[in-house]
């Protein structure tokens, strides 16, 4: 394993991230407040708890995912996708580093900047609402293994666009719109029993649910399912992502 490699692509990565500080972190942070302020404190206010507990806590975790999905697959897709579009990945592919490593460094640096936003969030959400969190460890569990899995997601996104507009449209038309469905700001349990089996097919509501469970010991959907879940999209996306070196999709043509 080539260390310096893996070190050089990361810290490359993190460097953009503290260059656009407005964009990458504060962009975030105000607009996921901004929901806590009209549906934590406004509208929560005068809502009834849902599982017993306050419509203020309870979207902290959608909010949280929301955030997370969407930024892991900005930050992974626009990571590979400029080399792409520039030549500069032809150094990279030429250079003595493992399509390993260069996953590696690439992943790993877009999941360390989206678990910050996180991390940030959670912080921040404790301006507005009380919450606690009774499994701490499963929490930053899921966080860390969302963020790579979308990571890997959005990695693939970067090398299939061929287009600043491609980059935008699966987060923009398919993942926000299955996140805000998928129980961000409701329980499923609240939907009539056809929409409720509907829902069940969109893979996100297993991913809220799960972590929803990490912070106060409810969810929609057994917390077993949740995690087979999370890993089963994670292992789909290695493998499409070993299958893009393997063939050289996009990279080499």
């Amino acid at each position: 394993m080539n260390f310096y490699s893996i070190k050089a692509i990361y810290k490359f990565e993190m460097a953009r991230t503290w260059r656009t500080l407005m964009q990458s972190i504060a962009s975030p942070v105000i607009s996921t407040s901004l929901y806590f302020v009209v549906f934590g404190s406004a509208i929560g206010s005068r809502m009834v708890e849902i599982d017993g507990v306050s419509y203020g806590a309870f979207i902290i975790p959608g909010l949280i995912m929301l955030t997370l999905m969407t930024q892991s697959i900005s930050n992974a897709s626009f990571g590979i996708y400029m080399p792409t579009f520039s030549g500069t990945i032809y150094e990279v592919l030429s250079a003595p580093v493992s399509y390993v490593e260069i996953v590696i460094g690439y992943v790993g640096a877009a999941a360390t900047k989206s678990s910050i936003l996180g991390i940030l969030i959670l912080i921040t959400a404790r301006f507005f609402v009380d919450y606690q969190v009774q499994h701490p460890f499963m929490m930053i569990s899921f966080l860390f293994l969302t963020a790579i899995t979308f990571s890997l997601f959005g990695f693939i996104i970067g090398v299939w666009a061929d287009t600043f507009e491609k980059l935008q449209i699966i987060p923009l038309m398919i993942i926000t719109p299955l996140t805000f469905l998928g129980g961000s700001f409701y329980s499923i349990d609240m939907l009539p029993p056809f929409w409720q089996t509907v829902t069940l097919f969109n893979p996100v509501v297993y991913l809220i649910s799960g972590f929803r469970y990490s912070f106060f010991g409810t969810a929609d959907v057994h917390i077993g399912v949740s995690i087979g879940m999370t890993a089963l999209f994670l292992a789909i996306c290695i493998g499409l992502v070993g299958w893009i070196f393997k063939t050289g999709y996009k990279l080499k043509s």
